[in-house]
C-alpha cells in the first residue's frame, strides 16, 4: 500500500489520539482506549493480508471505535475544561478524533 496524505492524516490522528488517552495511565480504561487506537491504526495500515482482505470491515470498526469513544466522552466525561489538567486532554483528544474521523472518511473504501 502506497502511502497518501490522507493515510499521513490517520497515522498522526490516530497516534496524537493514542498518546492522549495513554498518557492518563494508570487508569487502565483510557489505556486500553489507546492501546486500541494503535491495534486499529495497524490492521488499517499494515500490509497484513488478514486485514487486508478485509479493509472495508477495518474501515468500519476503526470509524465506529472512533465514534463510540466521542459519544462515552459526552455520556460520561469529564467536561470541565481547565488547561494543564487531566480534564483538558479529553477535548484536545475529541479534537484529534474528529480530525482522524475526517481523515477516514476521505478514506472511505469504495
Amino acid at each position: 500500500m502506497k502511502l497518501t496524505g490522507k493515510h499521513y492524516g490517520i497515522i498522526l490522528f490516530a497516534l496524537a489520539t493514542a498518546l492522549l488517552h495513554i498518557s492518563l495511565f494508570p487508569d487502565i480504561m483510557f489505556t486500553l482506549n489507546g492501546l486500541g487506537y494503535i491495534g486499529l491504526l495497524a490492521a488499517y495500515l499494515l500490509p497484513m493480508p488478514l486485514f487486508q482482505e478485509r479493509h472495508n470491515l477495518v474501515w468500519w470498526v476503526f470509524v465506529g471505535y472512533t465514534v463510540l469513544t466521542i459519544v462515552l466522552w459526552l455520556i460520561m466525561g469529564d467536561k470541565n475544561f481547565v488547561a494543564g489538567t487531566s480534564s483538558a486532554i479529553g477535548y484536545y483528544a475529541k479534537a484529534a478524533e474528529v480530525l482522524l474521523l475526517a481523515f477516514l472518511w476521505a478514506d472511505k473504501p469504495k
